[in-house]
């Protein structure tokens, strides 16, 4: 008996230890081409590495097409019953942001307003990529540069509200930014490759040597949703050349974060604090809320180019699908109202966001990259390696995952600061665009003091 039970339990001892190291194992970093073509063809003997300004033209030939479409659209069918938004984009509601945007919106205008900051493009690694890059007035303060990333289905317009606080100089402080918004290869303005493999990985690469074109060989990084996912991998490839990475999109991909959650379900207080408890917990209601809430997720990561040719040639289609999509990221639990969350954010940026989508036809080119994400090995073995860039996080209330702090050092060896919100959503930098710049200050000096205390 004590002979089968010492058995027993060295066998269980072993399969721990092996779990634990399978689990907890550092895989080699995979061989990378930092520099591989994604243009059209063959990779040319000479690159053009010109940096071109570049301005937002809302053509009339465009306009005039766009609300012809509007007009000639068919009428649709109305909610069920005593439904809002439980069932998807309430076509009511619809009906009215469609003839705004036919009658009201202006376009001129809203291309005026996204003008007013400097606007560029110039080809990195075969793509051209548009971006967005102001200089601030220093006045005796350190210039520190900060590149943004956004995620789907948006662009660079998503940072038109927090560009001007980064770059306004703020008395308790002794830095202020110079800041470079950029469009995602295949998003807003950048060109989309027609070749297979442009992961987040690779768009990290991407976006790291376009920040080395712009004359930057070390810089921060603020970043949400697949910018944020670039971003991680950008620090895990590049952890010294990243100063500091603040993202209000934290997530930890690795075995072990996956494992450590399973085992909070059991006993929660020893993952995440209880007062955020609800947050994580109990898992039937996160399953529930993702089996609702996902299958635009597995759409795009299956089909993408499905779905893109049914939006691509219907302007009130792509509206709807973009639409549903941003309501309920900004706020979930706002199902049962007509607006379904959108009322959260200022109708003319929900209208930017579709009309840029629409102009540069972009619906196609944005929606791959949720395949691309799940195809290489390579990305795999990039989430099992830790970071040890300085990170930040910033954690809103309607953010589409929540991970604690516990979880997140997993993959963020070295998080310097941490903010948990009871207010906004997956948009941050349109829909509380002053906690997102608070924050990213706060982080800053929290990046510096890493520095100078572990290099000096």
């Amino acid at each position: 008996m004590l002979k089968s039970f010492t058995i027993i339990a060295v066998a269980a001892v072993g399969i721990g230890v092996g779990t634990n190291y399978y689990l907890q194992r550092v895989p080699d970093m995979p061989k990378l081409d930092l520099n591989r073509w994604w243009g059209d063809g063959d990779k040319p003997n000479q690159e053009d590495e010109t940096i071109r300004p570049f301005k937002i033209i809302f053509n009339d030939t465009m306009i005039d097409d766009l609300k012809m479409r509007l007009r000639n659209r068919r009428p649709y069918t109305r909610p069920l019953e005593g439904m809002q938004s439980e069932y998807g984009m309430n076509t009511i509601y619809l009906e009215k942001l469609l003839k705004y945007w036919q009658d009201e919106y202006r376009f001129k205008e809203r291309a005026d307003l996204l003008n007013r900051f400097p606007h560029y493009k110039t080809r990195v690694q075969g793509l051209d990529i548009h971006y967005i890059r102001v200089k601030p007035e220093a006045k005796g303060k350190r210039v520190l540069p900060m590149l943004l990333m956004h995620g789907w289905p948006s662009s660079s317009k998503e940072f038109d509200k927090i560009i001007p606080m980064l770059t306004t100089p703020r008395d308790e402080y002794d830095f202020i930014f110079e800041v470079i918004a950029v469009d995602l290869p295949g998003f807003g303005f950048s060109e989309g490759t027609n070749k297979p493999g442009l992961d987040p990985l690779h768009i990290g690469i991407l976006m790291k040597n376009l920040m080395n074109r712009l004359g930057f060989e070390k810089f921060y990084v603020q970043a949400g949703d697949w910018g944020s996912q670039a971003a991680t991998h950008m620090c895990t490839v590049f952890p010294d050349d990243i100063l500091g990475f603040h993202t209000n999109m934290p997530i930890s991909i690795k075995r072990i974060s996956k494992l450590k959650t399973l085992i909070g379900s059991l006993f929660p207080s020893l993952v995440v604090e209880d007062k955020y408890r609800h947050r994580m917990y109990p898992l039937s209601d996160t399953f529930s809320y993702l089996m609702r809430e996902s299958a635009y997720f597995h759409l795009q990561a299956t089909k993408p180019d499905t779905i893109g040719a049914a939006l691509t040639d219907t302007p009130a289609g792509m509206a709807a699908y973009i639409f549903e999509k941003i309501g309920m990221a900004s706020n979930k639990n706002q199902l049962h109202t007509p607006h379904g969350g959108l009322e959260n954010l200022a109708l003319d940026d929900l209208l930017d966001t579709v009309t840029i989508l629409w102009a540069n036809d972009r619906i196609t080119t944005s929606m791959r990259i949720y395949a691309e994400a799940f195809v290489t090995s390579e990305i795999f073995i990039i989430y099992e390696i830790p970071t040890k860039v300085p990170t930040a996080v910033i954690k809103f209330l309607h953010e589409l995952i929540y991970q604690s702090d516990f979880i997140l050092r997993d993959k963020f060896t070295n998080i310097v600061h941490s903010t948990t919100l009871d207010v906004g959503g997956h948009f941050a930098g349109l829909h509380t665009p002053k906690e997102l710049v608070d924050d990213v200050f706060e982080s800053v000096v929290e990046f510096i003091k890493f520095h100078e205390k572990n290099y000096k």
